[in-house]
Formats: structure tokens, sequence, C-alpha cells
């Protein structure tokens, strides 16, 4: 692929949720599988094959994970993708102790600014942060946009069985409101009170799992009224937005009765509808949902506007897709905000 194909079709390809991982980062991985402290199911039952198995699937990840040079450029040339936005790899640095996520996440974005630097026409990228500290994530939020020229930041989920919408955790999104900067909230595995019904079919991870937890946790945010304190923020949801997209109507009706009867001191007033939040403080991608039917349907609900293309590479590299998504009923000016200028847009590319 050549920049002559970007010019002649008038817009860039960039690809907004495209995983990586240090080689270190998998070891230790391999180390938590290794020992008991860490007994998470979720995490052994994912990366217990990621990290340690010999099937094609798992070697392919892995390798195509961590590398960030030839091969991954490579791959993206034959689908057609001119830049991918580089996100930590789940959990990412939220299943370690507050002082080792804190340290690994630093040098885990040095190492990511600097790769940037070798290509950057063809990558950008999300700092990863750890929730563990919520003070020291805000200041890597801020060192990693100011200083390295990151675009915001990724935060897979919940962090050890915690949710965002605890209050203890909002100096993250006063950050990013203050940067101007959006929160990535990226699927995880269930957590331990909440996996147990997934695993004996082996549906807690992409297949299913992810969706209803990160729903979850972007549900918790609003609910929590924490767009009400901070009303410029803005999160990215990948997989057409877990599934919320699709439930807005019966989401505003429930939420309503539960404030209206006092149901549950958890649920109080709030200044908007849920829908409205998810309209206005959120953006959706496509990853590993390149399926017309479901990409228009968020595009109509929750704006043209709102909606980029992402592949969820290399945990569903398919090269194919980029030309299904080439033929989406969309004007040319449309299908440009879709593969560019969104992404240009919230991550100021």
């Amino acid at each position: 692929m050549s920049q002559n194909d970007a010019v002649q079709r008038g817009y860039q390809r960039i690809a907004t949720e495209e995983a990586w991982a240090t080689p270190e980062l998998i070891q230790r991985y391999r180390d938590l599988l290794a020992g008991t402290e860490f007994d998470d199911p979720g995490f052994r039952n994912l990366w217990g094959f990621f990290a340690t198995s010999d099937t094609p699937r798992a070697t392919d990840l892995r390798d195509r994970i961590q590398d960030l040079d030839e091969r991954r450029l490579a791959d993206m040339d034959a689908a057609g993708i001119d830049m991918a936005l580089l996100l930590l790899t789940a959990p990412g640095v939220q299943v370690f102790d507050a002082p080792e996520a804190v340290a690994l996440a630093r040098s885990t974005n040095d190492l990511l600014a600097a790769t940037i630097r070798r290509h950057p026409t063809r990558f950008a990228g999300l700092a990863a942060v750890a929730p563990q500290d919520p003070r020291a994530a805000a200041r890597e939020i801020e060192r990693a946009v100011r200083q390295l020229g990151l675009k915001g930041a990724v935060i897979n989920s919940h962090t050890q069985g915690e949710y965002l919408d605890d209050e203890k955790f909002w100096d993250i999104f006063a950050a990013a409101e203050a940067l101007d900067v959006p929160i990535y909230i990226h699927p995880n595995s269930p957590p331990p009170a909440m996996i147990q019904p997934f695993l004996p079919r082996c549906l807690d991870a992409a297949i299913f799992g992810f969706a209803c937890e990160t729903g979850l946790h972007a549900l918790r945010l609003i609910v929590s009224g924490v767009f009400d304190r901070f009303p410029k923020l803005q999160i990215v949801l990948g997989h057409l937005g877990e599934g919320l997209p699709f439930w807005l109507s019966r989401i505003d009706f429930m939420h309503a009765g539960i404030v209206r009867s006092n149901r549950s001191p958890g649920a109080q007033p709030l200044r908007k509808k849920p829908s409205d939040y998810l309209r206005e403080n959120f953006y959706y991608t496509t990853s590993g949902m390149a399926w017309e039917p479901s990409v228009t349907f968020v595009q109509q609900q929750m704006g043209i506007e709102r909606v980029m293309y992402a592949m969820d590479y290399p945990y569903q590299y398919v090269p194919e897709e980029v030309t299904q998504m080439d033929r989406l009923p969309l004007s040319p000016e449309h299908l440009k905000m879709f593969y560019e200028s969104n992404a240009r847009t919230v991550f100021k590319l």
C-alpha cells in the first residue's frame, strides 16, 4: 500500500483499537499464572491460553501482538490500513500491585512513544495507566500526553474487581477532561464475582463476557453521575458499544422508574437521560464487529460522527473486512468520517 492509495480514495483508513504487548508483559503474565497469589479465573482462562498454549491460534497471536515493526506493518498494508492506534492489551498493568503497575505503565508508555517516533505516519497510541493508584494514573496521563505525545489513555475495564464509578478513581477523569483527551475503556474478563456462569462454556472473553462486563462498566459510570461531574469527558467503547446502543430505550425507561421509586441509593437523579450521555459522552469503534447491519444501526442511533473504524488486531485479523466496510451505505463524506475524520477529531491525530 502506498501513500497514493489514500490520496486516490480521499482519506486514510485509521484502525482505532489495535492491541500490542511487550515481551516483558507477556513474561510477567506467565509469572502470575505460575504462582497462586493472583487467583483470578478470567485472567487464568484468557492468558493461560494465549501466554502458554502451543496451538497455532495462541502462538500466532503472541507473535503478532509483540511485533511493532515489519510484520505488523505488512499486515496493515495487506488489509489496507494506513494508521493504527495502539492500545496495550488487556488486562494491561491492572493485575499487578500498585507500585509495580505504576512503574510498568511508565516504562511501557516510553516504549510505545519510541515506537511511534520510528513510524510516525503509521502509529499513534494511548497511554497505559495503573488505576490501582489513581493519582499516579492521573499524573501518567498528563506525562504521556504532554511529554510523549500519546493521545489519551486506555483502561482495561475493572481493576481487580473495582470499577471507575467509585469516586476514589475520579482524579483520572479530571485529568482526562482537563487535557481534553479520551479514555478508551477496553474489555477485561469478568471479575471473580461475575465470571462463574461464563466459564463452563468458555463464554467469558470476546465471545460474550467482554461485552457484558464492559457494558456494565459504562452503565455504572453513567448512573453514578460521572458525566454530570465531568460533562466534557469523552469515553471510547469498542465492539460497537458493547451492546448498549441496542438497549437505549429500555435503559432510559427502567432507569427513570428506579429513580422515581427511590429504589436504590446508588441510582440518583441525573441531569439527562442515560441515552443522552451515551450519545454525547461516548464514541464507538467497530472493533471485531465488521457487520454492516450492526454498524449502520449504531451510526443511525448514536450519530455518524460518533462511530469509527477499528479491526481489533491481532485478536481478529481479517484483512478482507476493510473491503466489506468500504461497501457501507455511506456517502463519500460519511465514509471519510468513519475511516479518518472522527478518529482525528477525538484522538487529535
